[in-house]
């Protein structure tokens, strides 16, 4: 053992306390030890042919307190850039199952083990509730879940029975000689090879979200530092999580309203098929369709949208609808007269708002569709022999002029071809001019394969996906999407 003397020995904790009042320069230059360091002690042998019996001390010498800094320094630099990059890519997850995964998989890089689970589960109780696993198969998650949520230590932070001053990680370094063990969990665990866990709460300002557990495949458990790590980490997740929790609930809840508001199914009328694709904005919006059955047979198919966005546009949407739906089966066989009524009660009870409608009167027994439009993109045809665009009466959107008035136009479509109504968010979605727009949803509509253009739904789902291609039908963006789709006979 080299015998150090006291006066070189440096405390670290006071380095590091100094150099946050001081700059690490000054505090390195002030704790550093000054003067020579005392000799090491040496044993004395016999002087033998006058050779000195002095034994040289060997060369090795305590290690600067620069480098301890520096060392300590390069860690904590280490440790940030890891922070930052992992807390950089959950930033960029928009939905909550993205982000558990992300979570789960960063926190099993930060300490240490190779697969976890985590369970999204509010203490409010009004949802959602989620588990995603990493590095375990969906059947291992149900074994998983047959253990009682009792016995494990993730089980107990989401039912809130963790004791008092107890709600921090949990760790159980080796699980399977660990004492009390519910039999269960003993077997689940030999089953699929994991010896040791690590449980962290992911809780926010709002309350308990739910918790994560990572698994390890020998018994082990996180050093001092890695716990650091992953609970600042964590505590950084609960907060993401949380304000993605609260975006999935508002967009809930905009949904739930708005298919409140429209059909909950389309009325089925003998010589035409029916099939409709909504898509709704993360605000709610107020695009809105409609399909009544009229006396006589006739049917009073109506797609609309309302400006702008949010509760009050879609508050304002519902009460366009319920009174068109009124007019239309009062005077639905002159589709002019019910937009006009329509365009009197925006001006008395929407002064500052406008909308588009484009309302078809159909005779499917006769084939025969008189169209009126207030301000709406025309309906397109699609059939073996022509796909193209009806021609309608340009007129403004209701409420715009102080008395609406445009005449209706008539169309005959073939058996076996199909009217396409929709609104114009199905343009604005492609980011594209208006004419390129209309160009590619007319190429889509001819694009429609032969073995599917009996089916108005596959037709639909055909036009959604060939104008608005990788998913943009699905991602969040202002502009509601509305087809309505008619099939004659």
């Amino acid at each position: 053992m080299l015998d150090i003397a006291l006066h070189v020995r440096v405390d670290v904790d006071l380095l590091i306390a100094a150099q946050n009042d001081m700059g690490v320069c000054d505090a390195i230059e002030h704790y550093a030890p000054g003067g020579k360091p005392a000799d090491m002690s040496a044993p004395n042998v016999p002087k033998v042919a006058g050779i000195d019996p002095l034994v040289p001390p060997p060369a090795q010498t305590p290690a600067p307190a620069g480098a301890v800094i520096q060392d300590r320094l390069a860690g904590w630099v280490s440790d940030l850039t890891t922070l930052h990059e992992l807390t950089e890519r959950l930033v960029g997850t928009g939905a909550l199952d993205e982000a558990l995964h992300e979570v789960v998989r960063a926190g099993a890089a930060l300490v240490g083990a190779r697969r976890g689970l985590a369970v999204l589960e509010p203490a409010d109780g009004l949802g959602p509730a989620s588990t995603v696993g990493f590095g375990l198969a969906h059947a291992d998650l149900g074994h998983i879940e047959t253990v009682p949520r009792d016995a494990t230590a993730y089980g107990r932070f989401l039912d809130g029975t963790t004791e008092p001053g107890d709600g921090g990680p949990s760790a159980s370094p080796d699980l399977l000689h660990e004492e009390g063990l519910d039999p269960l969990h003993r077997e689940v665990a030999a089953r699929l090879g994991y010896a040791a866990s690590y449980a962290l709460p992911l809780t926010g300002s709002s309350g308990r979200l739910g918790a994560v557990v990572w698994l390890y495949d020998e018994p082990a458990e996180p050093v001092e530092r890695q716990r650091h790590l992953v609970g600042l980490y964590g505590r950084y997740a609960s907060e993401h999580l949380t304000r993605l929790l609260e975006l999935e609930r508002a967009r809930t809840h905009a949904r739930t309203l708005v298919e409140e508001l429209l059909p909950s199914r389309l009325p089925r009328v003998s010589g035409v098929q029916l099939a409709v694709r909504h898509r709704t904005g993360p605000r709610g919006g107020g695009d809105w369709y409609d399909a009544l059955p009229l006396p006589e047979g006739a049917l009073g198919l109506v797609v609309g949208s309302v400006t702008g966005a949010g509760p009050s546009a879609t508050a304002a949407m519902g009460r366009l609808r319920a009174s068109l739906r009124a007019y239309a089966v009062i005077e639905g066989e002159d589709p002019v007269a019910v937009l006009s009524d329509l365009e009197l009660l925006m001006r008395l009870t929407e002064p500052a708002r406008s909308a588009t409608a484009l309302l078809a009167y159909c005779e499917p027994a006769k084939r025969k569709i008189v169209l009126a439009g207030a301000g709406h993109t025309p309906p397109l045809i699609i059939g073996e022999r022509r796909t193209e665009y009806a021609e309608t009466s340009l007129s403004a959107p209701l409420g715009m002029l102080s008395c609406w008035e445009a005449p209706s136009v008539e169309i005959s479509p073939k058996p076996g071809e199909t009217v396409l109504l929709y609104t114009d968010g199905l343009l604005h979605r492609t980011g594209e001019p208006m004419d390129r727009a209309f160009a590619r949803l007319h190429a889509a509509a001819v694009g429609v394969p032969k073995a599917i253009r009996d089916d108005p739904g596959a037709i639909a789902d055909h036009v959604l996906r060939t104008v608005l291609p990788d998913g943009l039908d699905e991602v969040d963006s202002a502009e509601d999407i509305v087809l309505l789709a008619a099939r004659f006979d």
